[in-house]
């Protein structure tokens, strides 16, 4: 998929979810409909999202980000 259809399958989920939101109902239908169209929106923007990342850097950050420090590296000895 390129960027613009991306773009637009997202503007396409948050229309329906807005449409869903104006008649949202208890139903638990209606609540799954709602769960899975958001969540199929956020897997399209970051998919987006990936597309847009520019790989060379992205392998600079990497090489000259520190190390990441886990919560147990403050309890170790020296």
């Amino acid at each position: 998929m390129n960027k613009n259809q991306l773009k637009k399958q997202i503007l396409q989920k948050e229309l329906q979810i807005k449409k869903l939101h104006l008649h949202q109902s208890s139903t638990d239908f209606c609540n799954q409909l709602y769960n899975s169209l958001v969540l199929e929106k956020a897997i399209l923007k970051k998919e987006l999202e990936n597309l847009e990342k520019n790989p060379f850097v992205e392998m600079v950050k990497k090489t000259f980000s520190s190390k990441e420090k886990l919560i147990c590296d403050y309890w170790k000895k020296s």
